[in-house]
């Protein structure tokens, strides 16, 4: 089924050295651009992630130090990949938990300005795991009857993810052919960052969403306790949920 594109939506994978979206870094990133007349262009490239790649993260890729010492580091293309994803509706697998989150944490790393909660987000993961419970190499098996040659490089995760989405909507009926349904459908939380650290309540407040003040809106607690958002901003955190506690401090302030 062709898809039903208000907006370019780009499908993409990372490969990182790790899973920890504050810590890892990426050192190979594959898009796949679809436009609404159906033109597709895609591209990938590895990227230096100017830490060390651990073994356990080559053996699952196959991408290693030697690999990547020539290759760009991500600050050097930072502007121009932001400027692919203008724009752009997102899909990914998993990419709501780990992919998208990892790739805003490089890009304020990089100090690129692009807010990509702007942006609909369609996981192909969470729609497969709400029809049928597998993993990506089972769901391009089911949905496409085909094995997944070179799992695992973000070039053959990203095209692959877009064929399953593709079956997807011709598998199931009640799934609509628009990004805007897709991406609710897909969505897990009703998250203000990335991290789910913080959320928006029913009446659609942020609210601290872990530790001694989970449930409690963010702007009384920075208001009440004066010394919580330096922890905040000092704290193993991601630099989204930091920016997200320094944004809403500065809007507290100024509507004072």
């Amino acid at each position: 089924m062709k898809l039903n594109l208000k907006n370019p939506l780009l499908f993409f994978d990372l490969e990182t050295t790790g899973t920890n979206i504050v810590n890892d870094r990426i050192v190979e990133i594959s898009y796949l651009k679809i436009s609404p007349n159906g033109n597709e262009e895609s591209k990938t490239r590895k990227i230096n992630p100017e830490i060390p790649i651990p073994p356990e993260a080559t053996a699952i890729h196959g991408i290693s130090n030697e690999d990547v010492k020539d290759a760009p580091v991500f600050r050097s293309i930072a502007k121009s990949l932001a400027e692919q994803i203008e724009g752009c509706d997102l899909a990914g697998y998993n990419s709501n938990r780990f992919d998208i989150p990892l790739l805003a944490e490089e890009f304020l790393r990089a100090e690129v300005d692009i807010d990509l909660m702007k942006r609909k987000f369609v996981d192909i993961q969470t729609i497969y795991h709400k029809k049928e419970q597998r993993t990506l190499a089972a769901a391009y098996k089911f949905y496409c009857n085909k094995d997944l040659e070179n799992a695992h490089t973000a070039e053959a995760d990203t095209k692959a993810t877009y064929e399953i989405l593709k079956a997807q909507l011709d598998s199931y009926p009640d799934l609509e052919n628009d990004i805007q349904f897709l991406s609710k459908y897909s969505a897990f939380t009703n998250n203000v960052d990335f991290a789910g650290r913080v959320i928006y309540n029913e009446q659609k407040k942020e609210v601290i969403n872990f530790g001694k003040y989970k449930g409690r809106l963010v702007e009384d607690v920075l208001r009440e306790d004066p010394g919580y958002y330096g922890w905040i901003i000092q704290g193993d955190f991601p630099l989204y949920t930091k920016k997200v506690f320094t944004t809403i401090k500065l809007r507290t302030a100024f509507n004072k």
